[in-house]
């Protein structure tokens, strides 16, 4: 009886500890399944979250436009010339400008323009009239940034005007003015199919003040290339040219209101900045 008793209770015990090495083999088992399946789960989306962060930076790339630079006409009046026409009784003119933006940097420029002026001297009293036109470029030195279109140029112009001359009155030249000088004779003779062509460098700055609108100022000197004048006295006063006084060269100003007419649009290109390194 002891004998049997004691099996009994050695087959039992060995059946619990069977028991409990199946329980840590099941654990053992499911953990790492569930390892397994962890790694496999990462592994499976990581090529997902590079497509879907792809996409991402392919969105934003739509939604950030590029920066467009616009072309097209700039066209303005003269504002120095109708105010000297208001405040000086002895002018009046008008000029309108132009300026037509063909790459980046480069603009065409016109100009087109009369003028009708009275010039007193000591001993002549001239009459000028006609019409010029100036054609050349400019170059925009500025660099805009952001939506900026503002312009710090340097240009060339070719200018040819078409004039007549009239000569209201003179004096005969007295040396020795000790019984005075001699009196105002009055002539009314005029000298029609004058004209003159000159070149001239510009530089300007233009600035948009609003939307499309435009105001500017440019400073010219000018050189004679041809000049056909009277018989009897030279041309004070060159439409588009201005004074002459004693030489060939003169001098202008400009001050204009502009409107810019835009044409079409081009994607701007970004300059690359060249990094020199040191040996």
């Amino acid at each position: 009886m002891k004998m049997k008793q004691s099996l009994k209770y050695f087959f039992s015990i060995c059946f619990l500890l069977s028991l409990l090495f199946v329980k840590a083999q099941e654990k053992t088992t499911t953990t790492s399944v569930e390892q397994g399946l962890k790694v496999t789960e990462t592994k499976s989306l990581e090529p997902a979250k590079k497509k879907t962060d792809k996409k991402l930076e392919a969105v934003k790339k739509d939604t950030i436009k590029p920066k467009m630079d616009r072309y097209g006409l700039i066209v303005g009046v003269d504002v120095n010339k109708i105010a000297r026409s208001i405040y000086d009784s002895n002018y009046k003119g008008i000029a309108f400008t132009g300026d037509y933006r063909f790459t980046k940097n480069y603009y065409l420029y016109g100009e087109l323009g009369n003028e009708n002026i009275t010039v007193e001297d000591p001993q002549l009293n001239t009459t000028s009239k006609g019409s010029y036109i100036k054609v050349g470029f400019d170059y925009n030195g500025y660099t805009n940034w952001l939506d900026m279109e503002n312009m710090i140029t340097v240009g060339m112009r070719y200018g040819f005007s078409t004039f007549n001359e009239s000569l209201n009155s003179y004096e005969i030249y007295n040396p020795h003015p000790y019984f005075g000088q001699s009196p105002s004779i009055s002539s009314g003779e005029s000298y029609d199919g004058l004209t003159s062509s000159w070149a001239e460098v510009a530089a300007g700055v233009n600035v948009k003040v609003f939307n499309n609108i435009y105001v500017g100022f440019s400073l010219q000197l000018k050189m004679l290339i041809t000049n056909t004048e009277p018989d009897n006295f030279e041309n004070l006063y060159i439409p588009g040219f201005n004074r002459t006084y004693a030489g060939n060269f003169g001098a202008g100003f400009n001050y204009t209101v502009s409107y810019f007419i835009p044409i079409y649009k081009k994607k701007a290109i970004a300059t690359k900045k060249t990094t020199t390194t040191k040996k």
